[in-house]
């Protein structure tokens, strides 16, 4: 059974808790991100894609995962 996406919770760089619903509405771009991994160029069409689009409804969510060659090293302070 899949569970509809406004029903997800996550935990945020600071720890809060929060869930999907807040964004209903909106269009969700969500990213897995890697500050050291070779595509890193996408942040500047990502954040060009949130300027043209986001007072349209556009919203950019970004996850740092570091499972990937440890592309995203560092303490959720450094990454922010």
């Amino acid at each position: 059974m899949q569970k509809p996406l406004y029903t997800f919770k996550l935990e945020d760089m600071d720890g809060q808790i929060g869930d999907l619903a807040g964004f209903r509405g909106k269009a969700i771009l969500m990213v897995n991100i890697a500050g050291k991994c070779g595509y890193t160029r996408q942040y500047t069409g990502l954040q060009a894609l949130y300027e043209n689009y986001g007072r349209r409804g556009l919203v950019v969510l970004g996850f740092p995962a570091n499972n990937f060659g440890a592309q995203e090293p560092g303490t959720n302070e450094q990454i922010r």
